[in-house]
This record gives C-alpha cells, sequence and structure tokens, in this order.
C-alpha cells in the first residue's frame, strides 16, 4: 500500500514525517547516532538505554521536493515516500539502503503434510511469514560487497552473511552449530561493512525478532520482529571503532572489574558436592603450583537447589569454610538459578509469594513449571519491587564472603516445556506478558544481583549471567553457556566471543575445555592456549564427563597448562589496562582483526585469530595434531613473541605451532607491562612492575588502582607513562598521583638493557637507580 510523505515538523533534533499511513521520528542523539521511531502502540520504555543520551548537534533539514534530507556532522538520512529511509556517511556513500522490491521466499518443496512428517521427525524446518497483527519487518539493499557482524554470542563464523538468526533466549541443549539460530542472549545489534564503509543498527525491540543477512536473497537482508514499535538507531563513525563506540555509548559500558577477576577460574559440575571436594580441589592446584584465584560452585552446595541456602550437612560451617578457602588465595563464587522451589516452608517463596512477587497465569494463579528444585515458581524481575527484593536477599552471600552471583537457567529455562506466551510478567510497573519481558528476564535478574552485592560491599560485583539483552553488559560479565569437549566448539569460540565484543560485551568467556562431553588432553591445551586473553578465564565441566583439570591427563599437559597460567597472571596488568581502556573508548578488549582494520578486506573474514587492544594479535591452533599454522598478519611488523623474530605485515606467514607454542604476536614498538609471579592476585598494591620494550622503542600509559571499589570514579588512581626513544633513553613519569600507595621499584626492559627505576618520595619522581646489561 502506497503511503505519500505529506509533509514535516522539525522541533530542535527531532524531525516528524507526515506520511498518509502514520508517521516516522527521526530524532538526533550524536552526530552519529539517529533514533529512529514509530510508535505501534507499544511500551516505549528500554531496558539496554539508561539515561538521556541526547547531545546538543547541529542538525540540517531540507524539503527536497521529491524527498526529506536530514544532515549531522556524520549522517545523511534521505526520507522518501512509503516511509523509506536511505543513509549515507558525511562524503556521501551509501550505508542502509531501504529495499524497493517485496521479498521473495526462499523456494520450498515442503507441503503442509510433509511438513508435519518433517517436524515428527526432529527435523528443523524454516518459518513461513508471520501473518500476526503486530508482525513488522525492516527490509534493506544488501551489496555485492557487505559484511556483517555483531548480533552477540550467535555461533557460525565472524561475517555473519548469508546466515538467519533469531532473538528469543533459549536453553538449547543439543550441540551448537554454524545453523544453530538462537541460544541464550538476544542482543539485536548489526554492524555492516558496505563496499568498505562501516555502519550500525541496533534494534530496541524485546519481543521476538528474527535477523535474515542475506539468506534469502543476495539483494537484500532483513529485520522482522512478531510484535513492538519499530523502534532502531542507526549508527554512523568514520571506522568501525567509532561505530562501535556510539554503540555502546549508547547502552553502557563494562565497568572496570576487580583485578583478581582476571585470574584463572575452575569448575565442575559437581565439586560442590562436598566441603571435601572443594578442599581437595584446592590442594592439588597448591601441590601441582597451579595459579588460581577463583572455584565455582555449582547447584549442588544449595540445601534441595533452593536459591539462597546452603546445604548445612554438606558443609557443616560454610562462613568459616569461604574464610578458609580465602585464606588459600580461592575465592568461591556460587550458582543461583532463575526458578524458585514451590514449598510452604522455603523463606524465600513464602515471601514472594505474599507480596505477589512471582509470574502470574492469565487467572491470577502463579504460575508452576519445573527446574531443578522440582515444582518451581519464577520472581517477576520486571518489577522494580521484585529487583529491590531480590538484591536485598543477596547479603545471603555477602555474609558468607562469597565473592560474587553466577546467574543460569535464567533465560527463563524449565523443564516442563516453555514457557507460555500469555503468562502475566511486569514491564516496570505496567503489566505485561511473557511476549514481552522474556529477552530481559535474564537481564534484570543480573542487574538485580549487581544492585544487591554493590550496596551490601561497595565494591565492584562480580555478576555472571548466562541469559541477557543489549545492555546487560553494565551489570555482569556472561559466557556463552553449554558448550562441548568439541574442536568445532573451540573453532567457534573466537568468533562467538569476539562478536560478543563488538555488541557490547567486553568481559565475556567460553568454558574451557568444553561443559559437555569429555575432552582430550590436546583439546584442553590447545583451548588454554586460545583462552590466553579471554577475560573471562574459566575452566567447566559437566557432572558425568571427563575430569578435565590440569592434572586429569598427563604430565605434559600438566606442565604446558602451567606455564600459560603462568604466563596469563603476567599479563593481567596488560589486560586491566585494556580494561580501562574500554571504560573510556567503548571498544573491547578481545577484538576481530577487522575492528582494528577495517579497511583490509583480508581481515574481514578472519575466524581463527583475534587481537587484544591494538598490539598483540593472537593465532591459536584450533584443529588437531596440528604442528603448523598459516597466520595473517596485518599491517604494520610484527615480533613473534617468543623467539623475537621481525615480520611485515600485510601476509600470510607459516608458523610452527608445537602442542606447548601458541603462536602470539605483538606490534613493532610496542610495550607491555609484565607482571610479577604470583599464585594469585593479592587484595594489596603491588610495590614492582616491570614494562617490556618489543622492538626498539616505544610509550605506553599504564593505569594503577586498587583494583577492588569504586574509588577510581572520584579520581584515586595513578597513571605512569612509559617511554623509550630510538637510542635506548628511558623515561617513566608518574603523570597522575591520585592513589597513595605506588610502585617503588620500576623496571624497564629492552632487548639489551635492564633500567631500574626508582620512587622518590619527596620529588614524586621516577629515577634511574642502575642499569643493567
Amino acid at each position: 500500500m502506497s503511503s505519500k510523505l505529506k509533509g514535516f515538523q522539525f522541533n530542535q533534533q527531532s524531525l516528524q514525517l507526515n506520511y498518509e499511513q502514520g508517521k516516522l521520528e527521526l530524532t538526533v542523539l550524536t552526530p552519529g547516532i539517529v533514533h529512529v521511531f514509530q510508535d505501534h502502540g507499544r511500551a516505549r520504555n528500554s531496558y539496554a538505554i539508561e539515561g538521556n543520551k541526547q547531545q546538543k548537534t547541529k542538525v540540517n533539514v531540507l524539503d527536497k521536493g521529491d524527498h526529506v534530507e536530514l544532515e549531522t556532522a556524520q549522517l545523511l538520512i534521505k526520507a522518501y515516500d512509503d516511509e523509506k529511509l536511505d543513509v549515507y556517511d558525511s562524503l556521501g556513500n551509501p550505508l542502509i539502503i531501504d529495499y524497493r522490491g517485496s521479498r521473495q521466499p526462499l523456494a520450498s518443496d515442503l507441503d503442509a503434510e510433509h511438513r508435519k512428517t518433517v517436524l515428527a521427525e526432529g527435523h528443523s524446518v524454516a518459518d513461513e511469514l508471520h501473518h500476526e497483527s503486530h508482525y513488522y519487518e525492516v527490509v534493506k539493499t544488501l551489496a555485492a560487497d557487505e559484511q556483517f557482524y555483531g548480533l552477540g554470542d550467535k555461533t557460525g563464523f565472524l561475517n555473519k552473511r548469508g546466515y538467519d538468526y533469531d532473538n528469543w533466549n533459549s536453553d538449547v541443549p543439543q550441540v551448537h552449530t554454524e545453523a544453530t539460530t538462537k541460544l541464550y542472549k538476544s542482543i539485536p545489534v548489526v554492524y555492516g561493512l558496505k563496499n568498505g564503509h562501516p555502519y550500525g543498527m541496533f534494534f530496541d525491540n524485546t519481543y521476538q525478532s528474527h535477523f535474515d543477512l542475506g539468506k534469502e536473497s543476495e539483494h537484500y537482508y532483513f529485520y522482522s520482529a512478531i510484535d513492538g514499535n519499530l523502534d532502531y538507531y542507526i549508527l554512523g563513525g568514520h571506522s568501525l571503532k567509532e561505530v562501535v563506540a556510539n554503540y555502546t555509548y549508547l547502552t553502557g559500558r563494562v565497568p572496570m572489574p576487580q583485578k583478581w577477576m582476571l585470574g584463572y577460574q575452575q569448575s565442575r559440575w559437581g565439586y560442590s558436592i562436598s566441603q571435601e571436594r572443594v578442599e581437595e580441589l584446592a590442594e592439588k592446584f597448591e601441590e601441582y603450583e597451579l595459579p588460581i584465584d577463583v572455584v565455582h560452585l555449582d547447584i549442588d552446595y544449595m540445601h534441595g537447589y533452593r536459591d539462597f541456602t546452603w546445604d548445612t550437612k554438606k558443609y557443616q560451617h560454610p562462613k568459616e569454610f569461604v574464610e578458609q578457602m580465602r585464606k588459600r588465595g580461592i575465592r568461591l563464587m556460587p550458582i543461583l538459578d532463575a526458578g524458585v522451589k514451590e514449598d510452604p516452608d522455603y523463606d524465600l517463596y513464602q515471601e514472594g509469594l505474599e507480596q505477589g512477587y512471582f509470574v502470574k497465569n492469565p487467572d491470577g494463579t502463579v504460575y508452576v513449571n519445573a527446574v531443578w528444585p522440582g515444582k518451581s515458581v519464577f520472581p517477576d524481575f520486571g518489577r522494580p519491587e521484585v529487583r529491590a527484593w531480590w538484591a536485598k536477599h543477596v547479603k545471603f552471600f555477602t555474609d558468607l564472603g562469597t565473592c560474587g552471583i553466577w546467574n543460569d537457567m535464567n533465560e527463563p529455562a524449565s523443564f516442563n516445556g516453555p514457557l507460555p506466551e500469555n503468562l502475566e510478567f511486569h514491564d516496570e510497573e505496567q503489566i505485561s506478558d511473557h511476549r514481552r519481558m522474556h529477552n530481559v528476564y535474564g537481564h534484570n535478574m543480573a542487574k538485580a544481583a549487581y544492585e544487591g552485592l554493590k550496596a551490601e560491599t561497595g565494591r565492584r560485583p562480580y555478576v555472571i549471567t548466562r541469559a541477557c539483552y543489549a545492555g546487560t553488559q553494565k551489570y555482569s560479565t556472561v559466557w556463552t553457556g553449554d558448550n562441548q569437549s568439541l574442536w568445532s566448539h573451540l573453532q567457534l569460540s573466537i568468533p562467538q566471543l569476539t562478536n560478543l565484543g563488538l555488541s557490547g560485551f567486553a568481559f565475556a568467556g567460553t568454558d574451557i575445555g568444553g561443559f559437555q562431553a569429555d575432552a582430550t588432553g590436546e583439546l584442553l591445551i590447545r583451548w588454554l592456549e586460545s583462552a590466553l586473553f579471554v577475560p573471562l578465564f574459566r575452566n567447566h565441566a559437566a557432572l558425568g564427563t571427563r575430569y578435565q583439570e590440569p592434572w586429569a591427563f598427563d604430565k605434559q599437559t600438566l606442565n604446558i597448562y602451567r606455564k600459560y597460567l603462568n604466563l596469563r597472571y603476567r599479563l593481567i596488568p596488560f589486560l586491566y589496562d585494556q580494561f580501562r581502556h574500554e571504560t573510556q573508548a567503548g571498544l573491547p578488549v578481545m577484538r576481530p582483526l577487522v575492528l582494528n582494520c577495517d579497511h583490509d578486506p583480508q581481515a574481514r573474514s578472519i575466524n581463527d585469530e583475534y587481537m587484544v587492544g591494538t598490539s598483540i594479535l593472537v593465532a591459536p591452533v584450533v584443529t588437531p595434531q596440528t604442528t603448523k599454522r598459516l597466520v595473517y598478519l596485518p599491517a604494520g611488523e610484527w615480533i613473534d613473541f617468543w623467539n623475537h623474530a621481525s615480520y611485515a605485515g600485510r601476509q600470510t606467514i607459516v608458523v610452527d605451532a608445537p602442542i606447548d607454542k601458541l603462536p602470539l604476536f605483538i606490534k613493532a614498538n610496542t610495550i607491555l607491562p609484565w607482571g610479577c609471579k604470583t599464585m594469585h592476585v593479592s587484595d594489596k598494591p603491588d610495590q614492582i612492575m616491570t614494562f617490556r620494550v618489543y622492538g626498539e622503542c616505544g610509550s605506553y600509559m599504564h593505569y594503577q588502582d586498587n583494583g577492588l571499589d569504586f574509588a577510581y570514579q572520584d579520581g584515586e588512581y595513578n597513571e605512569y607513562y612509559v617511554e623509550v626513544d630510538e637510542n635506548g633513553q628511558a623515561l617513566v613519569e608518574l603523570t597522575k598521583h591520585g592513589y597513595g600507595p605506588n610502585y617503588q621499584k620500576i623496571y624497564v626492559e629492552t632487548a639489551d638493557q635492564r633500567l631500574e627505576f626508582n620512587y622518590d618520595e619527596k620529588s614524586g619522581e621516577c629515577k634511574i637507580f642502575c642499569v643493567n646489561f
């Protein structure tokens, strides 16, 4: 149906386009962010975006006769009849162009009778076009040279072109493959490179939605949703980095973690079966001299799988036990599930029931399904009162001294079939339904845990969540869920984690070694090597699978494992610096090559390498019985971490990669902080720091704070500027001294000398003490 553009009104930074069939609103938030909105009668509040993100921006609006133009310093949007929008960058390069034709669904010979048979046999069938009254779709023109990234941790390759995906948080027990369209998270942000020019779109709609990124047609891609307002953001920028930074400005940036959160973490469903089992684990790490900071406790520590309980038959004195483990340098991280056991003698259930805090059936009765505790009910986390109630119960854990909360089963998952769509949930104070609130259930649960931990401890909360929505990165770390001990899942982990980073989740991880199935020693080592710079550095396995602790295999496996744990701890100061940069620039720590090199066509579809910041390139071995691999080096000069051999960029090289070697390259003239060897990350400030120079010269800004609380936000931090010139002359300056404890001794190591700097209390300067050749 044709809908002519009849006129427009422009007020400050908002343009209202008046069509025969309705209105379309374009609101400029910044020069690189424009909000597109059409009211479909649904709630407008956002769970992803908090606070006013609009900045004063110069905007030009012109009536061109057959269309209206809105222009900022970075974007040009042309509005035509039929609600068509075409988006260009400031140089006139097309970015997002509405498709003028009609969709042509993929041809299929599947009739209704055979469809039933195929489904009955367990095969998947592509969804037919929706015809619900509130269904809508946004169809854009697809260029021959166009790549897609983002979408959170969807499986498959880095470049999502040619595939389709669903946004409906789902616990998928089957083996995850590149054909898996939905998993635990819904993060509907997509980035594109059209003929090398970057852009992004964020669709802020919590209802079930779908992306087809060129699977159906080589001429278009589209987004569709079963319900909700038309509500999306156009993201511009001169580079892909700027586009990603605009997205994280909009939805929020990962806060600084506590420093120990970057240490090694060990987990297995089954450890928490008894206090003795956990103690035995700690003893083994000590015996084999393996660094560790956290042990995770899965569901067995609870009393009958009840949330906010601890089984005192398995642990006679939980608080004393937690304290004993902490003295050994190990923090304990308990799991918490979304389903609350239906039990009249259980205080949490009784409180929630009396207050009306659980999800209800349409007739007003409390909805009951089954999860680990058996019959279970579900807190209505969309209500502020319920989040506050849940947050207060977090005191149970903080009183015991545990280090955070690991949220699981919060898609929400259930054992007796999925939750019905017509259940009564709350959307803040308004009554809503499951269709609207499903994809933000995990988000709201994570927010409640974050706020409870922050209020009780005053420290940076450690929350992990399996399910989430865009913006959850402000409150929680994530992991990619129930992967398997398969080489294919090791291969999937790199594009999953790098796309999560592009989608705002700078602190993410995957279960090292695989959660389900049985790892081999070779797979475990290659996975550990691959995860060396992954922020959430956790080995996790399922009950009943082969043990995959470092000592579970042969001596060689144990020794290599120890080597890479020690290396990880040396690199924690660098990773911590990267998180500081992330909070300021909004860019991920772990990056696909394309983020740093979006003008390099070779970098746009590399699935088995990643970068850390801009100076480290990691090229893991992700196939069995492989001792050599090809490595693509982007522009610049690169230095082999192990033997210091130098290579020119923009070429592919052959690298030796025996089982104990992770191919690792440092950009020439880079300075890296190098931490002291340690078994645990200490809460006490470091006294010594070393800076290593890769190449002939370089400069580096290093960050230091107490690694625990939010005092850094009030300026309680130090910054050190380290510089080495071409003649080997070194300089260390404490450029900001807002945090009392500072390094008393700093070493700068070049290829041929080791310089020692001592801090002078009187002058506040770092002065060279001696030079070692």
